[in-house]
């Protein structure tokens, strides 16, 4: 769908580089000469569209939701001000929303890969044998934009805990076939065992990572391994603790895993880990992570150490760069959002977005976020 915008005129402070500027908006693009004619709009900081690179827009606590559901979540991601959502496995069919020019860009990874009874019912593919990894991993590459979701570790009821799903061969074979076929892939994984054989494998990027230790730190450095750490996910690892009385040790687990949470993605920051904001919104961790929370992800990443101008580029700048979409340069899709105030001195400025600018058409903000919002939990 194909909306006619009209030409526009902004001056502001640009970031990442601090500098005012003036940047025109024809035809849905950046330009840096002026354009005739252009509908001046209101300065202040303008932000490359902001990034929640852990979404799930087409599930919530309850399971998966029927398409209207799921575009009215791409709806609160955007009035958030997030432009870009890399999803992270939904059984949801969500390219008739990338159709919509009206709603954020979606980069799809498909559906989950795990093992029978091995993850939350209804979201995965479940394998009844790890052997047959690989060549679901390549039919996911084939189905999806790029980026393949593992499950690297989930409860073994039998044992009580956390327990990685695939043997070390598979991994390395089932990676092979996602890079093979030009996929990159990411990995859900909370403990500290599943770690080693899917770094050794090569995954491109560990979700939550609350069980990495100074040896997997470094070794993601050294490869180039991303984190996106999901902490307002994490958070939520004590309620998950307190419901788990049938696995005493796993409980136990969760809650060593929360306590150690902010200093992990520190470390793993100031390693040289690549550090990027994702909620997990649509989970059903806790209470259930609503949408629309992507200052909130910010702001926890500040709060665990991270400089408040890094932990912007984690959900701006630097997440676009990681994920191939340009920022605030001349040609550039016009995706980008407007701040009455500096963003960098205060974090909490990214709850009262004034505009939004996402292809070139502008959809005012009006600071609909300042509460953290929630859905109710899943049984």
């Amino acid at each position: 769908m194909t909306q006619a915008s009209p030409a526009l005129h902004l001056t502001g402070v640009t970031l990442p580089d601090g500098v005012t500027r003036d940047l025109w908006v024809s035809a849905g693009r950046i330009s840096v000469d002026p354009v005739p004619d252009a509908r001046p709009l209101p300065g202040g900081w303008l932000v490359p569209g902001l990034v929640d690179a852990h979404c799930h827009i087409g599930i919530d606590p309850t399971g998966p939701v029927p398409v209207a559901e799921a575009a009215r979540q791409a709806e609160i991601e955007r009035d958030a001000g997030v432009l870009l959502v890399r999803d992270c496995g939904v059984p949801v069919d969500t390219r008739p929303l990338q159709a919509r020019d009206d709603l954020p860009r979606i980069i799809r990874s498909g559906r989950h890969l795990a093992r029978r009874r091995r993850y939350l019912r209804d979201l995965g593919l479940e394998l009844d044998d790890p052997a047959e990894l690989p060549a679901a991993v390549a039919a996911q590459a084939a189905e999806g934009d790029g980026w393949v979701k593992l499950v690297g570790d989930w409860i073994d009821r039998e044992a009580g805990d956390l327990a990685p799903l695939w043997p070390d061969d598979v991994l390395a074979e089932a990676v092979a076939v996602a890079h093979r076929a030009g996929a990159r892939v990411n990995a859900h994984v909370f403990g500290e065992d599943a770690l080693p054989g899917l770094l050794a494998a090569g995954v491109d990027c560990i979700e939550h990572g609350t069980g990495l230790t100074d040896d997997t730190i470094d070794q993601m450095a050294r490869q180039g391994t991303a984190l996106v750490p999901t902490l307002i996910n994490t958070a939520e690892f004590l309620t998950i603790a307190d419901s788990a009385g049938r696995f005493p040790r796993y409980a136990a687990h969760m809650r060593a895993l929360h306590a150690r949470r902010l200093s992990t993605v520190a470390a793993a920051a100031e390693a040289g880990v690549p550090v990027f904001a994702g909620t997990d919104a649509g989970s059903s961790a806790g209470e259930g992570i609503g949408h629309g929370r992507i200052a909130d992800e910010v702001i926890a990443l500040a709060e665990a150490g991270l400089p408040r101008e890094q932990a912007l580029g984690a959900a701006s700048w630097a997440a676009r760069d990681w994920l191939g979409f340009p920022g605030l340069v001349d040609g550039a899709s016009a995706d980008l959002v407007v701040y009455d105030e500096d963003p960098r001195t205060d974090l909490a400025v990214l709850r009262s977005p004034r505009d939004i600018v996402l292809r070139g058409v502008v959809h005012p903000g009006g600071g609909r976020f300042k509460t953290s919002t929630r859905r109710p939990s899943r049984d």
